[in-house]
């Protein structure tokens, strides 16, 4: 029977005991009802994951880890999916997919037609909610690292910083090449996915891409939700280069 895994938000050791947050504690112990001595998995993010015990003392939750085991599930390349925000929890979705599928980077972009427009405090409280997604997918899918998740910004911005060493596949509904073109004359070991929100992008966003020399392509003559976009190129990409 595969033993339950926990993302532990804390550097683990082997053969060392650390107390279980109280999240996770009422996860493990009301949601679960592991009782003391249950075997589990946890893993800190850092690469790697531990077999460990649950005890309890003093009536707190601790773990016990033992050996580390050096077990990744990553790609053999890099995907970064730099996704235009779209409305309600769609982000959520796309997240958690996203790092089930292996990409290594979301990058979430304000967009010129994006719906949401976040920030403030309530920009941190989704950065906070976006990461527990993430945390828990890769639990779930046994990666051992998490996927990264920018800041938001700007396409511009982002634009700004991209490497020479990506390949930039900028999804777009009226491209004429299709994603497979230049992934079969490319030996990049880094991919980067631009996908747009439920509008689209702007004009001035096409502009600022193809300055950058993206290749703006299409997957198949249908126009894709902005939720299903980028996870269907991620796949595509997989198959395409066998990243498995």
């Amino acid at each position: 029977m595969t033993l339950p895994r926990f993302y532990f938000p804390s550097a683990l050791q082997p053969h060392s005991q650390f107390r279980v947050p109280s999240d996770l504690e009422h996860y493990l112990t009301r949601v679960l009802r592991l009782n003391a001595g249950a075997q589990v998995v946890v893993f800190d993010g850092n690469g790697g994951q531990y077999p460990a015990r649950l005890i309890s003392q003093n009536k707190q939750s601790w773990i016990e880890t033992s050996e580390h085991q050096p077990i990744e599930t990553e790609l053999k390349g890099d995907i970064t999916l730099v996704q235009g925000l779209p409305s309600g929890d769609k982000m959520d979705w796309i997240i958690e997919k996203a790092t089930e599928l292996g990409a290594t980077q979301i990058v979430p972009i304000q967009a010129r037609y994006s719906i949401s427009k976040l920030s403030g405090n309530r920009l941190e409280k989704r950065y906070q909610h976006w990461q527990r997604i993430a945390q828990a997918a890769s639990a779930q899918c046994g990666r051992n690292q998490l996927i990264k998740l920018a800041p938001l910004q700007t396409l511009e911005d982002y634009l700004k910083s991209t490497k020479s060493d990506h390949l930039l596949l900028f999804c777009h509904p009226e491209a004429t090449q299709a994603i497979s073109e230049p992934l079969k004359n490319s030996n990049t070991q880094s991919i980067t996915l631009f996908v747009g929100p439920e509008g689209g992008w702007a004009e001035h966003e096409v502009a600022a891409a193809l300055k950058h020399q993206v290749h703006a392509v299409q997957f198949g003559q249908r126009v894709f939700r902005t939720e299903t976009a980028g996870l269907a190129l991620i796949a595509a990409c997989t198959a395409l280069l066998n990243w498995y």
